[in-house]
């Protein structure tokens, strides 16, 4: 069981940036790719990024490549997502989630077991 507590959220104007954390319990997380996905109302949840167990390859949507920094620290058990140039377009709850193999990551939803409660982040215009 793993249990993954997101942080970090809040409201920003458009241009500005925010630092999401996302804290592990209940099992390490250091052999496992991790991701990070957001939603709006109305919309699926979309992939944004994912970085494998190690830390050495990292995966972004188009969206924000360029913009969003995933990185991971094992030692704290904990993944973060650097967001800058933020957008109206990036206001979503924002879920870190843990992949389900020691595999390379993937960008489906399906393939992730564990899920955090989310945090919002709304970008003003």
């Amino acid at each position: 069981q793993v249990q993954l507590v997101e942080s970090g959220g809040g409201l920003v104007q458009a241009g500005g940036s925010l630092r999401l954390s996302c804290a592990a319990s209940g099992r390490t997380i250091s052999s496992y790719a991790m991701g990070w996905f957001r939603q709006a109302p109305g919309k699926e949840r979309e992939f944004v990024a994912a970085i494998s167990w190690g830390g050495s390859r990292t995966y972004y949507a188009d969206s924000v490549k360029g913009r969003f920094t995933i990185s991971r620290d094992n030692g704290k058990n904990t993944v973060y997502l650097q967001m800058n140039r933020l957008a109206p377009e990036d206001t979503a709850v924002y879920y870190c989630a843990k992949h389900a193999k020691i595999t390379p990551p993937t960008m489906t939803s399906r393939d992730y077991d564990y899920w955090g409660q989310g945090t919002q982040v709304t970008v003003s215009s």
